[in-house]
C-alpha cells in the first residue's frame, strides 16, 4: 500500500524533494501527484508573512483540487534580516485536517540581486542572468549557485520537509 502525496507545484525540484522526504519519514512507498494551483501571492514574495500565506494557500487549493493522504506546498520568498536580504522557503503540509509549517535554511543574497527583486524580477530569473544559466529554479536554485552545489534547492527543501513531517510521524507526542 502506498501513500498518496499531492505536491502543489509542477516544479520537479519540489516534487522530488517531497517524494524523498515522505518516503524516508513514512518508511513507505509514496505516489506523488503534482497539482499546479495558485498561491494568491506575488510570484516573488518579499517578506515572511507573504511567503507563509502563499504556501498555505497552495495547500488549501490542492485540498480542493484532488484527494490525497497528504498535501504539501513550498513557497520561496525573500526578506530583509538584521544582516541583509536572504532567501528561504516556507512549506505547509496537511493531512486534510491538520497543518504543519516548516522553513528551509536562509541563504544570504547579493544586494544587486535583491535590488532586482524590488523591481519585480523573480529570484530565479535574476540568478539566471547573473550566472548565465537557464531555469535554475527547476535545478539547484540560487542555493546551488551560491554554495557551489554544496547545498541545492532540493536538498534544503527535503530537509525542511523531514523536520515538518516529524509532527505527523510523532503525532501522539503533540
Amino acid at each position: 500500500m502506498s501513500t498518496k502525496i499531492a505536491v502543489a507545484s509542477a516544479n520537479p525540484v519540489k516534487v522530488n524533494a517531497a517524494k524523498e522526504a515522505f518516503e524516508v519519514m513514512l518508511n513507505t512507498e509514496v505516489k506523488v501527484v503534482s497539482v499546479d494551483v495558485a498561491s494568491g501571492v506575488p510570484d516573488q514574495p518579499m517578506h515572511s508573512e507573504e511567503t507563509r500565506l502563499g504556501a498555505e494557500n497552495r495547500v488549501d487549493n490542492a485540498i480542493k483540487a484532488i484527494e490525497a493522504d497528504y498535501y504539501i506546498a513550498y513557497e520561496g520568498g525573500v526578506d530583509v534580516f538584521e544582516d541583509g536580504p536572504k532567501t528561504f522557503a516556507i512549506l505547509c503540509i496537511s493531512n486534510g485536517e491538520d497543518k504543519v509549517f516548516g522553513q528551509t535554511a536562509t541563504l544570504p543574497i547579493p544586494i544587486g540581486i535583491y535590488n532586482q527583486l524590488l523591481k519585480g524580477i523573480e529570484l530565479g530569473t535574476a540568478m539566471d542572468a547573473l550566472f548565465n544559466t537557464h531555469n535554475i529554479k527547476q535545478k539547484g536554485g540560487a542555493i546551488g549557485q551560491l554554495t557551489n552545489e554544496a547545498e541545492t534547492r532540493k536538498s534544503i527543501y527535503a530537509s525542511a520537509t523531514k523536520l515538518a513531517l516529524s509532527r505527523f510521524v510523532n503525532a501522539h507526542l503533540f
